[in-house]
C-alpha cells in the first residue's frame, strides 16, 4: 500500500489507465463487431467472455513479461562496443521495436488503409467468434502489456491500472469507443504516444535510460493542448479507417 502513497505512483497510474482506456477501444470494438454477427441471444455472453479473456491474458502476459524484464544477469557480451546484454535488454529491444511498428502499421491503416477488408474472414458461429476473439486479444494484450513496461516499473501499479481499465470498459465500452470515434484525433495522439513509448524501450535496451518523469510530462501536455484544440475546433474531425465494420443490414 507504500507504492500507491507516492505522489509519482499515482501519475504514473492514471497516465497508463488513460492510455490503457484509448489503447483498448479497439479491442473492445473489435469485440463488439464480432459478437454483433451471432444471434441476439448470445451477443451479451460473447462479449462478457471476449472482455474476461482479454483480462486475464494481460494479467497473465503482464506477470511473464515482467518476471523476463527482471533478469539482468549479462548472456552475451559485444566485445566491439564493450556492450553486455542481458534477457532484460533483448525484451525491451524487441518490445520498444515492436511498438514502434505496430504503431506505425496503425497510423497508416487509420489513415490509408483497407476499410473493412478483415471483416470478411469472420465467420458468425459462437466457438469461431470466441477463438478469433482469443487470438486478437494475444495480439491487443502483447500490445498492452508491452506498453505498461515501458511506463511503469512496479507490477502492482501495471496490474491495478490493467485491472481498472478492464473494469471501466467493462461497465462504459459504448460510451468510451463514441468519444474516441467522434474525436480521431485521440486515437492518433495514443498511437503516437506508443511510437514514444517504444523509442524509450530501445533506448533502455541499450542502456541509455530515459527518466519516465519526461515521458509523462510530454505525454500529459499533449494530451492538455488536444483538450483545448477539442474545445476550439469548429471543423468536423475526418473518418478514420477501421479494418472491421459492422455489415449493412
Amino acid at each position: 500500500m507504500e507504492l500507491f502513497i507516492r505522489p509519482e505512483a499515482w501519475i504514473a497510474f492514471l497516465t497508463l489507465l488513460a492510455l490503457e482506456l484509448v489503447l483498448g477501444v479497439d479491442n473492445v470494438i473489435f469485440i463488439s463487431i464480432l459478437a454483433g454477427k451471432l444471434p441476439a441471444a448470445q451477443r451479451q455472453r460473447a462479449r462478457t467472455v471476449g472482455l474476461a479473456v482479454a483480462v486475464i491474458s494481460r494479467v497473465a502476459l503482464l506477470f511473464s513479461l515482467s518476471w523476463i524484464v527482471g533478469l539482468t544477469q549479462p548472456l552475451f557480451t559485444i566485445p566491439a562496443f564493450n556492450f553486455q546484454v542481458a534477457g532484460r535488454d533483448i525484451i525491451l529491444l524487441a518490445g520498444g521495436l515492436f511498438l514502434l511498428a505496430k504503431a506505425t502499421l496503425e497510423i497508416h491503416q487509420r489513415l490509408e488503409g483497407a476499410e473493412g477488408h478483415a471483416s470478411a474472414s469472420v465467420k458468425a458461429s459462437f466457438t469461431n467468434v470466441i477463438v478469433q476473439i482469443l487470438l486478437l486479444d494475444v495480439v491487443f494484450s502483447l500490445d498492452s502489456v508491452i506498453t505498461a513496461v515501458g511506463m511503469v516499473n512496479e507490477i502492482p501499479i501495471m496490474v491495478a491500472a490493467v485491472l481498472v481499465a478492464a473494469g471501466l470498459m467493462m461497465v462504459s465500452a459504448g460510451p468510451i469507443s463514441n468519444f474516441v470515434e467522434r474525436h480521431p484525433t485521440i486515437k492518433m495522439l495514443a498511437l503516437s504516444f506508443l511510437l514514444l513509448i517504444g523509442f524509450t524501450l530501445v533506448a533502455d535496451g541499450l542502456h541509455q535510460h530515459i527518466p519516465k518523469g519526461f515521458i509523462y510530462f510530454a505525454m500529459g501536455f499533449s494530451v492538455f493542448v488536444e483538450m483545448l484544440n477539442l474545445r476550439a475546433s469548429r471543423v468536423a474531425p475526418v473518418k478514420l479507417h477501421e479494418p472491421y465494420v459492422k455489415e449493412k443490414a
